[in-house]
């Protein structure tokens, strides 16, 4: 589960971890009043408007129809409002949105922490994440903030550095210390920076992220660390242990579809091909999905309903692949092991008369534990419900129902 960065950053705040502090609002109106408050508590001249969405790259993303960008500087208070006014209510279109974007409906008016001092403020990144190669935590960073990780390791390997962290001994000192070095960081801001990602590895383990991503961290001009910006993933498998965190979910940001599935318990994510697929195991659903490609079509979606599959959660996943307008077929793949193919067939048979008219081809392949009896049972419905238990032979009627 994914959250917006003034979630993130109140997160880590409550385990010791400085951030560049800021308001958030969702209403040009309220603009000035919060940030006049916030100028009361930071002493802050200048402000970073920041729009709110569930993707990256918003400060070179623009507002549909202006050249506005995604994040922007308010010089003074008596420019917080226009700023404000020119992102909220806007869609915002960045390299991970898509050329469809997503409408801003919050933005976070934050201090500028780029003020004059001694030194040159200098940006980092810092990461953290499971490296299931090894079964630990590893903790990423890099001299070269700003910049997407994947192009500096591409280009620049030898600016990364990288630490895992033993799961049963944690973050240690010196692994700290190394990182801070790996930086080129000393004095003040090396001591600034083991307390910053002891922090914010503490805050990873005991909130059960799935990914911490900071960028850029900043060294201030007075060699203060802290993060501009928090990327932050929860798993979702662990939020029945974090009620408070899952709360925090904003169903605005994601797709419709997906989050009508989530309360089905189907695992369901949008594509944009024509052929609807309906599958057991995720593993079984990539396979499926491969080869609708190789019959000519492209999946429309993933879906994969589980396991324990019966005609309640067949209905929803064909309700759900419905609503796609895009869908010109639909492909249901399942193989019986923990479930009994006669007793999807029976599901599926149920489902299709609950729902009524449905206009598509539908194409069922059973394969497994009484794959026969529910092949038969498909056959026998009297409904438009095409039958398969070899998957050549699914592919072969996959391509005639989208060509036809």
């Amino acid at each position: 589960m994914n959250i917006h960065e003034y979630q993130a950053k109140a997160i880590l705040e409550k385990y010791g971890v400085r951030v560049q502090r800021g308001v958030v609002v969702d209403a040009a109106s309220e603009a000035l009043e919060a940030a006049t408050k916030l100028q009361e508590t930071t002493g802050t001249g200048w402000f970073v408007v920041k729009a709110q969405i569930h993707a990256g790259g918003r400060g070179k993303g623009t507002i549909v129809g202006t050249d506005f960008r995604g994040v922007t500087l308010a010089k003074g208070l008596e420019h917080v409002t226009e700023k404000v006014s020119q992102i909220l209510g806007g869609t915002l279109v960045t390299i991970q949105t898509g050329p469809e974007g997503k409408k801003v409906n919050k933005v976070y008016i934050a201090e500028d922490v780029y003020y004059p001092g001694e030194n040159e403020p200098k940006e980092y990144y810092v990461s953290i994440l499971l490296d299931r190669a090894t079964s630990r935590n590893v903790i990423i960073a890099s001299t070269e903030g700003g910049m997407d990780i994947e192009e500096v390791a591409e280009h620049h390997p030898e600016k990364i550095v990288k630490e895992w962290v033993d799961p049963l001994t944690g973050l240690e000192g010196f692994q700290a210390r190394k990182l801070g070095f790996g930086l080129g960081l000393s004095g003040e801001s090396l001591k600034e920076f083991v307390k910053f990602i002891t922090g914010l590895y503490k805050a990873y383990n005991e909130i059960d992220a799935a990914m911490i991503e900071v960028n850029p961290l900043l060294k201030t001009s007075d060699n203060k660390i802290l993060a501009v910006d928090a990327k932050l993933g929860l798993d979702d498998n662990a939020l029945y242990r974090h009620p408070a965190l899952a709360a925090l979910r904003d169903l605005e940001e994601e797709d419709p579809l997906e989050v009508e599935a989530s309360e089905s318990n189907l695992n369901y994510v949008k594509l944009d091909g024509n052929v609807g697929c309906m599958v057991n195991g995720a593993g079984l659903a990539m396979a499926t999905m491969d080869m609708i490609k190789l019959s000519g079509g492209e999946p429309a979606n993933f879906l994969d309903v589980g396991g324990g599959a019966n005609a309640k959660t067949v209905e929803a996943g064909f309700r759900i692949i419905l609503k796609d307008p895009n869908v010109k077929a639909i492909l249901i793949n399942i193989f019986g092991g923990i479930v009994r193919c006669d007793r999807v067939a029976n599901g599926v048979v149920e489902a299709y008369k609950a729902i009524g008219d449905i206009s598509v081809p539908i194409i069922v392949r059973l394969q497994g534990t009484n794959a026969e009896e529910g092949a038969k049972i498909i056959n026998e419905s009297g409904l438009e419900v095409r039958s398969a238990v070899i998957l050549k032979d699914a592919a072969k009627l996959v391509n005639e129902a989208i060509t036809a």
